[in-house]
This record gives C-alpha cells, structure tokens and sequence, in this order.
C-alpha cells in the first residue's frame, strides 16, 4: 500500500512541473515561425548537398547534407510546441 501512495505521489509532482522561463521564451518565438519553414530549410540544404557533391566538393556536401535531419527534427519540435502548447493549464 506505501508503495502505491508512493508512486501516487510522485506522479503528481511530474505533472505539477512547470517549464522555466528560458524554454518557455524558446517556445514562444518557435511557435511564431510556420512548420513549412523547416521543411524548406531541410530541402534546401539537401539541394546545396547535392550542388556541392555534383561540383566535386565532396566534404562540404557531407557537411550541409548533416543539417537536414536537425532541420525536420526542429519542424517536429515546432509543431509539438504549436498543437500541445506549454503546461497548459486546466
């Protein structure tokens, strides 16, 4: 029974947690840029990536080819922050 309660407890202080005020101003500027943004960047550097390596600058290309999943993965992020919002409350 101690172990439940224990449980019950801490699964109240996790969804009592609120975000700092560094995340939250992170979240507020994110969520003002669209999602297509991202989507954009990442098909940009894939098109840069694939100039670089038509042209021969092969270690250029690897390098800006590296930033499209960053990309996407920030487009998740956006998203995320624009439909769940944070610590929404009630």
């Amino acid at each position: 029974m101690a172990k439940m309660a224990k449980r019950k407890l801490a699964v109240d202080k996790v969804s009592k947690h609120e975000e700092g005020p560094v995340a939250e101003a992170i979240e507020e500027q994110t969520a003002k840029l669209p999602s297509d943004a991202f989507l954009w960047a990442a098909v940009g550097a894939m098109s840069v990536s694939l100039a670089l390596q038509c042209f021969g600058r092969k270690h250029a290309s690897l390098f800006i080819g590296q930033w499209v999943a960053p990309f996407l993965l920030f487009g998740i992020y956006n998203k995320m922050v624009k439909q769940q919002g944070h610590d929404q409350k009630g």
